[in-house]
Parts: C-alpha cells; structure tokens; sequence
C-alpha cells in the first residue's frame, strides 16, 4: 500500500469515528455508531499493517498479534457479564496506558526512531516521549486500582492520606525536575535514569489519585479514565508519527473530557473535588456531633403479591433502575412485566439518572439488552416533575440516586446531589436484599417514609414472584 492510499484510508477512518461519536450519543443510533467504528477501526488497522512503515517480514509478528489479541477480546466479549462491564472497561482502558509507555520506551531507546531529530525538532520529540510516558504510566496504574474498586477486590472507602494535596504537588514537582534532567541527557543511557524515576512517580500517582476517590464517584473515574487513555493514545500517535492515533486519541481524549463534566453537573459537584476525592465509602461512618441526622422511623416491608396488586392498579409507573438490577440480572424480567402491565393499558417509564450503575450508561446498556423500548426510558430531568401524579414508583436496586437526604439534609455527604424523586410518588417500592446503605455509604431516609414500602430479596426472584401474580 503507498504512503498516498494509506494517507487517504486514515482519513476515511477518521470521519467513520467522528460518526461512530455522533451514533453513540443517542440510543436508536447506537449500533450503526458501533458498527461505524468497528469498520473505522478494521480500516485503520488494514492501512497500517499493510501501508509503507511495516516491512514484510513483520507482517508475521503482527498477525500474529492480532491473532492472540482478537481471541482475548473475543473471549471477553462472550463470557463477561453485563455487570463486570464496568471493571471490564476499565481493564481495557489500562492496556491504552501500558501501551503508551511500552511504546514511549521503545521510541526512545531505538536509534532509529530519533534518526533525523536535530535541535529543536529533538528536544519536542523527547518532550512528546517523556509526556506521553507519564499519562499513559498514570492511566495504567490509575485504571488499575479502578478495576480492583469496581470488581470489590478493594474497598470503595477513599483512601485519604495526610496531606495529600502536598504529596500531589510533590510529585507533579519531581516530575518537571526529572523531566528538565531527560531533556538535558546527552545519551540514552543518561536519559533511563530520569525516565524510569517518572515512570514510578507517575504510577504512583495514578494508584493515589484513584484510591482518593470514593465509591460514589466511581462513575465519573471511568469516563476521566476515558479522557486519560484517549490522550495517552494521542501522545502514542506523537511519538510514533501517526496522525490517525493523534485524532483518534483527541477524540477518545475530549470526549470522555466533556463527558466526565456532564456527570459531574449532574451530581452537582465540580471536576476538581473529584479528582481531589473524600465522596463515597463503602459503609455509613459514624455520624460527628452536629452532622446528619439519622433516619427515623418505621420500615413498611411488602410482598411480591401485594406488589403485582398495586401495580395492576396504576395508571402510572415509573422504573428505576440501579446496580442491584445489573447484579441480579434482573432486566428480562423487567422487560417482561413491564409489556404486561403496558399491554393492560398502564403507562410504564423508565427514570435513568447520570451516574446509576458502575459507569455511564450502565442502566441504559442493560435495558437494551433486554428489549426495553427506547421511547419510554428517559433522564432524570425529564421525569422528575412527574412523580406526584405518579402511582408507583419501583426502584430496583439503586440507592444513593433516590436519596432524599440529597435535598432536605444540608449536612449530608451527597447534600446538592441532584436525585430522582421518588418519594413524591404515591406509593414508592424499594427493592433490596437488606437495609443495608448504597455505595456511598450514605443512610436513606426514603426507607421509612410512610409511603414507602420495602420489597426485601434477591431482584430477579423477587420480581419474577410480582410477574406470576401478575399473570395470574
């Protein structure tokens, strides 16, 4: 393939993935927007593999690649389960990391890849190298750690170190120094020294700034996760010359960017206090001298018979959904009981907010799956103003997002955190296996309001019990 052809494919790859973007931001669009960036992505691939960069003889070597590589996706893919997807994403945003380092190592230490740099146009091309080192060093051991909080291999506290703010700056301080002491290396070998003692600075730092972060946050990790391995993909195309991998990291890189700040306005807390962490534990702390109160009162439990009674009553139900559904594998059922109470002439919606789930879009993917139409599933701010002239509202295994604790308690952790209202409904079902409190650790007092009722057990049991007595 001539430099020409390759040139002009890179570009058909391009506009595919600027489409594939515009496909993915709505739901009736989302799979030609998957089908548009799979050919991208095939194109790009077939141009870089057989364009003039690669010799013959390492045709072989990247087949072969590609080989192990597809298997391993492929095999993800078909065994993974729809609530692993989030540590799964975050897997997979490491390997962009890695793959930026790995790379930024290679171009450094072969002489042929610097071979023409001279002045100027050397000491950019080192700075491309050094800086693509440490995002993709931080977006490594940063989607790490994401992968052991998401999975519950470690604990969703927020891990917050004395003075870690100074210890940041610290690092962010060695970091400049090490990189003035790359840039001044008049060998390769001089050069390792500072290298290597950013690349540990720079995998410590992406593990800090994760572990800081709590379990409610966890949401918007992913997608800044996102950003991070779509610039380390950029800074890859830096290094290598490759101005596909320029834009595409760009895109990947913006994108998560603008939708990490979308989640953030939606939760009502800023990019910075994220990042700083403190949101989120895993379990209630102690309540101090003058903090939020407790919840009060008496818990309503009811059956799945006495469920199915209300529900074939309503005119009106809203849904909504959190992790405990994904956990159960519970949405067929949902999808089941939902087309007959809607074929009894009953209006059912779904009430999505930003962050339910372990990553965006969690609750919007799994509702898919299970052939829930697109037409009746809508974001919070589109339903929130209708829960008064609601009859039911079931929530399925989410928490922290019906919080009412979010407005009427200012000194509760998720005080501002804008929620779904489903206490304003006539009557609110929750669904849980206990009284247990979400992944930000925060107590709910929607449990003991007097219209709330509490349907306790496993999600899938429990609603396949309401789906036969609805039937019956």
């Amino acid at each position: 393939m001539t430099s020409s052809l390759a040139t002009v494919a890179y570009i058909g790859a391009t506009i595919l993935f600027i489409l594939s973007l515009g496909g993915l931001s709505n739901q009736e669009t989302a799979r030609r927007g998957n089908l548009y960036g799979m050919v991208g992505m095939a194109l790009a691939v077939l141009a870089t593999v057989f364009g003039p960069q690669v010799t013959a003889a390492g045709i072989p070597w990247i087949v072969g690649a590609l080989v192990v590589g597809g298997a391993i996706g492929l095999y993800a893919a078909r065994s993974v389960q729809m609530t692993q997807m989030p540590e799964l994403v975050a897997l997979m945003h490491s390997m962009v990391g890695m793959a930026a380092v790995l790379v930024g190592y290679a171009t450094y230490v072969d002489p042929e890849a610097t071979k023409g740099f001279e002045g100027a146009a050397h000491a950019i091309h080192a700075m491309e190298i050094y800086i693509g080192i440490f995002i993709g060093a931080v977006t490594f051991s940063g989607s790490i750690a994401a992968f052991g909080k998401l999975s519950g291999r470690i604990g969703g506290s927020p891990l917050l170190l004395p003075a870690r703010h100074w210890l940041n700056l610290a690092g962010l301080l060695a970091v400049v120094y090490f990189g003035r002491m790359f840039l001044q290396a008049e060998s390769i070998e001089a050069g390792l020294f500072p290298l290597f003692m950013m690349s540990a600075i720079a995998l410590l730092f992406g593990i800090h700034m994760v572990m800081a972060i709590g379990g409610a946050d966890m949401p918007v990790v992913v997608s800044m996760l996102n950003s991070y391995s779509g610039w380390a993909a950029a800074a890859t195309g830096f290094m290598l010359s490759n101005d596909l991998l320029i834009v595409t990291g760009a895109l990947v890189g913006s994108s998560g960017a603008i939708l990490s700040y979308i989640m953030c306005n939606a939760m009502n807390r800023s990019f910075i206090s994220v990042i700083a962490g403190g949101f989120g534990t895993t379990a209630a702390a102690p309540k101090p001298a003058g903090g939020a109160a407790e919840p009060v009162g008496e818990v309503n439990p009811i059956l799945a018979a006495e469920t199915a009674e209300l529900l074939r009553d309503a005119k009106n139900v809203i849904v909504v959904p959190g992790y405990g559904m994904a956990v159960a594998q519970a949405q067929h059922t949902v999808f089941e009981i939902t087309k007959h109470l809607r074929e009894k002439g009953v209006n059912v919606r779904f009430g999505i907010h930003p962050v339910a789930g372990r990553m965006p879009g969690h609750m919007n993917v799994l509702l898919a799956e299970a052939r829930v139409p697109y037409d009746i599933v809508f974001e919070m701010d589109e339903l929130n103003d209708d829960f008064p002239d609601t009859d039911v509202a079931i929530v399925i295994g989410a928490n922290d997002i019906v919080n009412p604790a979010a407005q009427d308690d200012p000194t509760s952790p998720i005080a501002g955190m804008p929620v779904l209202e489903v206490w304003k409904a006539r009557t609110s079902i929750v669904m849980k296996r206990s009284m247990a409190s979400g992944y930000a650790g925060v107590d709910n007092p929607l449990f003991y309001k007097d219209n709330n009722r509490m349907l306790f057990g496993d999600a899938k049991k429990m609603l396949d019990e309401v789906l036969t007595a609805l039937k019956a």
